[in-house]
């Protein structure tokens, strides 16, 4: 999660949205241009209006709409067309038409954002219970099943993912990673527990009630590996952005995934990650913010600020405060408690989130 690399791929992000992305085959393509502009925003619902301008003389053929090079739609006159976005993912979007004429094909291009339809409900949270955290625990997954705490824990030489018992905080089993690994989200999967590493591109599978490795797979899915949870049909992952992807829970290759945004952005950072009752809860790296978003959709459906929930005037000046952040959600699905911590944190907290008055 470094902050250089993290502002690399927004910069990326920021240049791919803002260019007009117009492609070119062949010089006649110049003769043509498209609405709506490159960067339009719109919400999930409304009406997008396409229209491709001609040279004068032109004698069109036909005109293939794509979107996301999917095709969505053609016409045989010039008169445009309109998308509607209420099954679309949100995120950007890219919308493309293929004109023919002549016996030739030409495209032109432009890009959308398409946002949430209405803003997020805003929640904060009230504090039930404390537990004890260990502060050398650089939080980066953390699972609660059948009565026990799985975390991963990163840094480069630190990383390992580990049992924990939830009251005394103490460690009941651990495996430590080599020292190459910066061990990142974990998930529970039936008597197995996957682990993803942050740049390394390798993901670890281990026994359940062992933590002994089972064996590695390579993932290729996005920049690099952040968070991750189970629905228990499909795992979801994030990358450092606004995407969080779908995998295959046997072989962990990439099935699908949504982009997350409210009504007003995208929401990049999205990081550990937790399934709960048909959603994903979602911390933001390095803010107080927790995401509930919509699992089919991309949609923020509720923004949790957790600000203060460990008091920065208690905590130790010492410590680098832009990165030992708020990061780990566990659900215990059978006691209907809800745990967060954060990175390094002496202190894990059992929360109830409740509507801001």
């Amino acid at each position: 999660m470094n902050n250089k690399l993290k502002l690399f791929f927004a910069a990326l992000a920021l240049m791919a949205f803002g260019c007009s992305c117009n492609h070119k085959p062949d010089s006649s393509a110049t003769d043509y241009t498209i609405t709506p502009d490159a960067g339009a925003n719109y919400k999930a619902g409304d009406k997008i209006d396409i229209k491709v301008g001609y040279r004068t003389g032109s004698k069109v053929d036909s005109v293939v709409y794509l979107l996301d090079s999917v095709k969505f739609a053609s016409s045989k006159d010039t008169a445009g067309i309109s998308l509607k976005t209420d099954t679309i993912g949100l995120g950007i979007r890219i919308i493309t038409a293929k004109v023919y004429e002549g016996g030739k094909s030409n495209e032109v291009s432009t890009n959308v954002l398409l946002l949430a339809a209405k803003a997020p409900a805003r929640y904060t949270y009230k504090v039930e219970k404390v537990f004890p955290h260990d502060t050398a625990a650089y939080t980066e997954g953390l699972q609660y099943v059948d009565g026990v705490l799985y975390e991963s824990t990163g840094d480069y030489k630190h990383s390992s993912i580990r049992k924990v018992d939830l009251n005394t905080g103490k460690v009941l089993q651990e495996t430590k990673l080599d020292e190459k690994y910066f061990g990142e989200g974990l998930s529970v999967i039936g008597d197995k527990v996957v682990q993803l590493t942050w740049k390394e591109k390798v993901g670890f599978v281990y026994d359940k009630n062992t933590l002994k490795l089972l064996n590695n797979f390579t993932n290729n899915v996005g920049p690099e590996g952040w968070g991750m949870c189970y629905d228990g049909t499909k795992l979801y992952m994030d990358d450092s952005t606004n995407r969080i992807w779908f995998l295959d829970k046997n072989d962990y290759h990439q099935i699908g995934h949504i982009d997350v945004c409210d009504d007003k952005q995208q929401i990049d950072s999205i990081n550990e990650l937790e399934y709960i009752n048909g959603k994903i809860y979602a911390n933001v790296y390095q803010t107080d913010n927790i995401l509930v978003v919509n699992p089919k959709t991309g949609a923020v459906e509720q923004i949790i600020d957790m600000k203060e929930i460990y008091p920065v005037a208690s905590r130790p000046q010492d410590r680098d405060w832009n990165n030992n952040v708020l990061n780990g959600i566990a659900w215990d699905a059978k006691g209907q408690r809800l745990f967060v911590t954060g990175k390094k944190w002496p202190h894990l907290y059992q929360v109830k989130f409740v509507p801001v008055p």
